[in-house]
């Protein structure tokens, strides 16, 4: 007998070589019904795998994201079974789950597939699907292994193959389809039901340019044809919220090939909104006790070097500045952090003075590959809303809580308030990645949590997803359209501080290190305007957008009174402008709304004989005949209903 832990504590004695399938039946009935992924003592199984030892199981349904990540990847080998039986010679590479359905890299050879040729796919894949096959693991050794792919000239599996080990290469068969695969299925094709492919995009083999271009197909599936048709709605609504579509219709931002890809430039409206979320946190900052500060684009090679930075980023940094003195180098910095260290070490602080908080929007560097390059989420020159609280151990905990405090005032007055924390911590099987000693990694992560619960939030603890120098906490936000961001980060380091031999002098009058929290409650200017703009549909918060109202005269001769009723509004800081075209005033009113101006203003004969307003709202509702001040009370009204003072 073995014993089999269960994600509640339970304790179950069952045969040795029992499956989790019947684990899961000696549950019940309905939950073997749904289960269809499973993870024994942290390694993801088949529900048919025999367990031999005591261990923890985890049993996966749809509903759970490691369910949804099995149930892809097994649609992934259906489609490639359904590619090589249509296009016979093609040669198959890899076929992961990614965060919405799944994709394949394919060499078609001197072919080539095309949106046109996905209803015949996805036909070929379903008939596939419908034969209800079981997905069979075996283990195969390197030397048939690679024999089977050499004998077939695959010699993108061959190459996956010479670098495995021998006793861990598994093969998968479903039907007469066979792929090189560790392992992660359903139990059977036939619980798919529904299988949509959604785009192709050429991809470099391993990600290198060096090496040929691959077709990559993306697709996904449901165990449902309604959750498809739900799933493609949101999609649809997701182009229109998309903030390229959006940036270009309001004006916010644009690209220039120019100028060069992945640096945004900032029109009047995309300047106008950036300087107000600025001007906000900066508010929100000053009463929490920030000191702003500003620091170079640039610095000495030596500076990443010192903080570890260079090592992390140096690859994916823009090359070294050559000045005319031989062997100086400067960088484009890639993060604000060292700045702040050396701003810090500028003056002998004592433990009265601290803690020091300073704030910047930092503009930093990274040259990020052209093909992972989107809008504004993915950019080569973005600006931080970094700042960095340099604190003694025992100022800790309440700095590290007013943060939160701080970044949750930022979220709920935009619009974001489901969300989930993430207490992101170290890869213990991969020191390597981070820097630091065991004990100050422990007190840093131990430090969030106990502040995480202290404030009460939802919270996760993800492994692997720590910076190298401190564990964070993360933010992960759901947007409208119940996609997950993340927004917001704030971490604990007790590295950097070494790194640059930070110190104050204590009440024993000797020399102590500081502990240094990094925070950025938005993240990132580009990135956070990006989300908002997808987030709201471009219908931000009133207290935020460029313009709050626009007045629209109803003819030329209403003109010098609609002038009278634009000065009357800014005197009551209400942001408007006037449209005086020679257009109707259907026309005006139909481009405010693609505008997503708040608030249009018809102004006519009648509204200027009894000194009036007629006023219309973004989506059609009117609010008919008012005065100036009646309408400036109900901007004030509903400006406050979202603004809190923090």
């Amino acid at each position: 007998m073995i014993k089999i832990t269960l994600p509640d504590g339970a304790v179950k004695e069952v045969e040795k070589g029992t499956t989790p399938m019947e684990v899961a039946k000696s549950i019940s009935e309905g939950l073997a019904r749904n289960v269809i992924s499973a993870k024994f003592n942290d390694t993801v199984v088949e529900t048919v795998t025999p367990l031999t030892s005591d261990g923890t199981l985890t049993l996966y349904t749809w509903s759970n994201d490691e369910g949804k990540k099995a149930f892809w990847h097994s649609t992934s080998h259906v489609v490639a079974q359904a590619l090589e039986e249509l296009y016979p010679g093609i040669k198959l590479t890899i076929g992961p789950a990614i965060e919405n359905g799944f994709y394949y890299d394919v060499d078609f050879g001197d072919r080539s597939i095309s949106e046109k040729d996905f209803p015949q796919i996805e036909k070929k894949a379903l008939e596939i699907a419908r034969g209800k096959h079981d997905y069979k693991m075996r283990s195969v050794s390197k030397a048939d292994a690679l024999s089977y792919y050499k004998e077939q000239g695959n010699e993108y599996k061959v190459e996956l193959i010479e670098n495995l080990e021998d006793g861990t290469i598994t093969f998968c068969d479903h039907s007469s389809f066979t792929d090189l695969c560790r392992g992660g299925h359903i139990p059977n094709t036939g619980i798919i039901k529904a299988i949509k492919l959604l785009s192709v995009a050429g991809a470099y083999w391993r990600g290198d340019e060096n090496n040929k271009q691959l077709t990559r197909v993306y697709g996904i599936s449901f165990p449902k044809q309604k959750e498809l048709t739900e799933y493609l709605h949101l999609l649809e609504e997701a182009k229109k919220r998309d903030h390229r579509k959006l940036g270009k219709e309001l004006e916010l931002f644009t690209f220039s090939q120019k100028v060069g890809q992945g640096l945004p430039l900032w029109l009047p409206n995309g300047a106008a909104l950036r300087e107000r979320l600025e001007q906000f946190l900066k508010k929100a900052q000053k009463k929490a006790g920030y000191e702003m500060v500003v620091t170079p684009h640039i610095g000495q090679k030596e500076l990443y070097v010192t903080s570890g930075h260079y090592a992390k980023y140096g690859e994916d940094s823009f090359q070294p500045i050559h000045t005319p003195k031989e062997d100086e180098e400067f960088l484009l910095k890639p993060m604000n952090c060292p700045h702040h260290c050396e701003i810090y070490n500028s003056h002998p602080f004592s433990y009265k003075d601290l803690p020091k908080r300073y704030a910047e929007f930092g503009t930093v560097y990274r040259y990020e590959q052209s093909g992972e390059l989107h809008g504004l989420t993915r950019v080569r020159g973005f600006t931080q809303d970094d700042a960095h609280i340099f604190c003694t151990t025992e100022q800790l905990n309440d700095e590290f809580k007013n943060v939160i405090d701080l970044t949750l005032y930022v979220l709920n007055s935009l619009g974001f308030e489901d969300f989930t924390a993430q207490v992101s911590v170290r890869d213990l099987e991969n020191p390597d990645k981070y820097i630091g000693n065991t004990d100050d990694w422990e007190k840093a992560e131990q430090a969030i949590i106990s502040a995480a619960e202290e404030k009460g939030l939802n919270y996760v603890v993800e492994s692997g997803e720590a910076a190298f120098y401190g564990p964070k906490l993360d933010f992960m936000i759901k947007d409208a359209l119940g996609r997950n961001w993340q927004l917001g980060t704030i971490q604990v380091d007790y590295n950097l501080p070494k790194r640059f031999d930070l110190t104050y002098k204590g009440s024993d009058n000797e020399l102590h290190r500081p502990v240094m929290i990094h925070r950025a409650p938005f993240g990132s200017m580009e990135r956070f305007v990006a989300l908002l703009l997808e987030h709201t549909g471009g219908n931000f918060p009133l207290w935020l957008i460029p313009t709050q109202a626009i007045v629209l005269p109803v003819s030329e001769k209403h003109e010098k009174y609609a002038e009278k009723v634009l000065n009357s509004l800014e005197n009551h800081e209400i942001r408007a402008l006037i449209d005086n075209r020679n257009e109707t005033v259907g026309k005006k009113i139909r481009e405010a709304e693609l505008k997503k101006i708040p608030f249009m203003i018809i102004v006519g004969e009648q509204e200027e004989e009894s000194a009036t307003i007629s006023v219309r709202r973004h989506g059609g509702d009117d609010l008919g005949s008012l005065s100036v001040d009646a309408f400036s009370d109900l901007v004030t009204t509903e400006i406050n209903s979202t603004l809190k003072s923090f």
